[in-house]
């Protein structure tokens, strides 16, 4: 397209910090050196924040990417990018730096685009129909200072710095927006006059000025601002070198009424945002995220946080340790989002531990005979495999499967031969130097990019696209087949820990940013490369994500790497949370929905949310996509019964009552789903799987998975 570990890790283990400076990630900085001592802890109940202190870095894989052949498979975009920077592939403000002209970004609750002459952005009105949820950029309010040209200056996993410039390549100022804040900060770098789309006019509140535009009141806000700096129209501002210039829309749904909120709100612009910092804790029921807003500004300043905004699925959580954000709300096209004052959000969410085989000790004895014949049947009708990295390594994936049920099932002659023939199909994709004498199953090292491509690329790989998705299924072959094999782990490392490094490298180095894909504000991945839409980034396949870091925790462990293992427990847990919040299991309560005709949202972007995929207008594959490959780990999408009927039946058209019913793309995932609303639900998808048509299974299943899966749940 795409073991449980018990008890508490303490020390280099039970919490990684990922500390994000404002010079571009993990650089020394004014603003890393005012990070927030305290952050996310390893201890907590779900739906509540962790305790606890962050104390350490994440931690850098150590690969060496000069194994790999250096060449670029696509052509370079465009990037407007500062020198010393990591290219930021995939991130929600891609398209800030890549391709022809910058495209707008969408940093909940706002949309932000950049104009000429300046930038301008929005609190997007929210639209929702049938199928889609929208919250477009259409720029409400803009400010001109005469640029002619931008330049992302830093970076980090949620907030990004942008510099405009003028003919000279001379930055006039810079702005900074970020996931999780309803202020734009811009920081004036010479003596100049700003430009204002919308006259604004002293407001009620002493040192700001405000105008109304489509029914919303916008704020302004900056240090020392006084009436004589604003012209008498009130279009335009005069600044002097270091003058800051802060924006906010005012919130919904005022407790305190507006006086308050703007009196309130604007005290924290008066610090504007200058960066922010991550941490993350692990334990055995929970896992924890803590985003630290950076702030500058005067020392004499008020200093009671800035303004977060905190997203439906960080509900239960804490800003700087309180449960309650009173400064009223937005509306999101992810949902009603409460507006607080802090500096640290923090919310956690139920452990998902990383598995590489179903729990099959429950099985009837018919049930273990029926998967004897099936596991004999499905390694005697095994073909070649695929040469793309997608469907080369989905296909591994699915091998790897049936050699562990093979394996469970006693079947040692089925299970050595299949073995011998994975390992060396997994050498030759981890040979160094394979593409220097093939142009398939092989991967170099994009020294432009910074990044692993395979040599026959798909659905845009070249171009970083989906590369979790991809890379997630060689991780997990190598993490299951190298498990007791350490020998085999040794010689797969070089190509596959730089397949790890790629995607979810611990910090930046020189070859790799930090997180590649991932967005912590969110909780899920991105993945398009350069994101050339003017909607934001996007992704559909919330479940391939899932199953990558479910992949890279397994490798972790094989590896002995406890630092990247908790990592990516981390990654796997936050992900699947997210995953139901916004793609399965909606709060169909939530007003964003009214008018939403469907139970699940299939593909999902920075500022939109769609029931559609890139691929099909089937129903069954708005579900199927979500769900797919369904491995060890996914029984995440359990837990409401009537919500996965639900789902079910929106996919299959209507209640499924008969086997033609799930005779339907991706038919199989669909049953494997079903199974986990129950008992009676497992034993009547597994009647209808047994006589599924063979041409009804993916190609990233075997029959024999199906029937395991459907049988572990019955």
């Amino acid at each position: 397209m795409t073991t449980p570990r018990g008890g508490l890790r303490l020390g280099a283990l039970a919490v990684a910090a990922l500390m994000l400076s404002g010079c571009g990630i993990f650089g020394t900085s004014a603003a890393e050196e005012g990070a927030a001592d305290g952050a996310a802890g390893g201890s907590g109940t779900a739906g509540s924040a962790g305790s606890g202190t962050a104390g350490l870095t994440g931690a850098a894989l150590d690969v060496d990417p000069s194994v790999l052949p250096q060449e670029s498979v696509a052509p370079t975009p465009t990037m407007r990018l500062a020198d010393g920077l990591v290219p930021p592939t995939n991130r929600w403000f891609s398209g800030l730096v890549f391709g022809a002209g910058p495209q707008p970004v969408f940093p909940v609750p706002l949309a932000f685009g950049v104009t000429d002459g300046g930038y301008a952005f929005t609190l997007p009105e929210i639209v929702t129909s049938e199928k889609a949820i929208l919250g477009s950029y259409g720029p409400q309010v803009g400010v001109d200072v005469g640029a002619t040209s931008t330049l992302v200056s830093a970076y980090d996993t949620v907030s990004v710095s942008l510099d405009l410039l003028d003919d000279a390549g001379e930055a006039l100022g810079t702005v900074t927006i970020a996931e999780g804040s309803p202020l734009v900060s811009y920081t004036a770098a010479t003596a100049q006059t700003a430009t204002l789309s919308q006259a604004v006019s002293a407001g009620d509140v002493p040192g700001t000025w405000t105008t109304e535009v489509g029914g919303r009141d916008y704020v302004l806000v900056g240090d020392g601002l006084e009436a004589s700096d604003v012209s008498d129209d009130g279009r335009a501002v005069g600044l002097d070198a270091g003058d800051p210039l802060v924006w906010f829309p005012v919130p919904d749904e005022l407790p305190g009424g507006e006086g308050d909120a703007v009196e309130r709100l604007a005290a924290a612009a008066a610090r504007p945002l200058t960066g922010t910092s991550l941490a993350y804790g692990v334990d055995e029921d929970v896992t924890t995220t803590a985003i630290t807003y950076l702030t500058g500004g005067p020392d004499d300043a008020a200093d009671d946080g800035t303004a977060i905004v905190r997203l439906p699925h960080q509900q239960g959580g804490t800003v700087d340790g309180q449960d309650v954000c009173d400064l009223g709300t937005y509306r999101t096209v992810y949902g009603t989002a409460d507006l607080c004052l802090g500096n640290e959000l923090a919310w956690s969410s139920p452990t998902l531990a990383p598995r590489g085989a179903l729990d099959l000790d429950g099985l009837a004895d018919a049930d273990r005979a029926e998967l004897v014949e099936q596991v004999r049947a499905d390694a005697a009708a095994r073909e070649a495999l695929p040469s793309d990295t997608y469907f080369g390594g989905k296909a591994l994936a699915r091998d790897t499967n049936l050699l562990v049920l093979a394996d469970q099932l006693g079947l040692d002659d089925v299970a050595a031969p299949l073995r011998t023939e994975l390992t060396d199909a997994v050498r030759e994709w981890a040979e160094p130097d394979g593409c220097e004498t093939r142009d398939a199953r092989c991967f170099v090292y994009d020294p432009v990019l910074r990044g692993v491509v395979g040599k026959t690329p798909s659905f845009g790989s070249e171009e970083f696209n989906d590369h979790h998705f991809h890379y997630g299924y060689f991780l997990y072959t190598a993490g299951v087949l190298a498990a007791d094999d350490p020998e085999l782990a040794a010689e797969l490392a070089p190509v596959v820990d730089l397949l790890a490094a790629d995607v979810a490298n611990g910090a930046t180095t020189d070859d790799f940013p930090a997180l590649r894909v991932f967005g912590a504000y969110r909780g899920s991945s991105w993945a398009s490369g350069y994101s050339p839409f003017a909607d934001g980034n996007n992704q559909e396949s919330s479940s391939e994500a899932v199953s990558a870091w479910n992949g890279l925790a397994l490798w972790a462990g094989v590896r002995g790497l406890d630092d990247l293992e908790t990592q990516a427990t981390w990654l796997l847990s936050q992900e699947a949370a997210a995953a139901r919040a916004y793609w399965t299991d909606l709060d169909l309560d939530d007003p964003v929905y009214d008018g939403f005709e469907h139970t699940i949202t299939s593909l999902n972007w920075g500022g939109k949310r769609d029931y559609a995929t890139w691929f099909s207008a089937e129903p069954s594959a708005m579900l199927g996509i979500l769900v797919l490959p369904m491995s060890p780990a996914a029984d995440y999408l359990a837990g409401d019964p009537e919500r996965i009927r639900a789902n079910v039946a929106d996919a299959l058209a209507g209640e499924p009552q008969a086997a033609a019913s799930w005779d339907v793309m991706f038919g199989d995932y669909l049953l494997m789903y079903a199974a986990l609303a129950g008992p009676d639900d497992a034993a009547a998808s597994l009647e209808v799987a047994r006589g599924l048509p063979e041409e009804r299974l993916d190609d990233g299943l075997t029959r024999s998975y199906l029937l395991a899966w459907i049988m572990a749940y019955a």
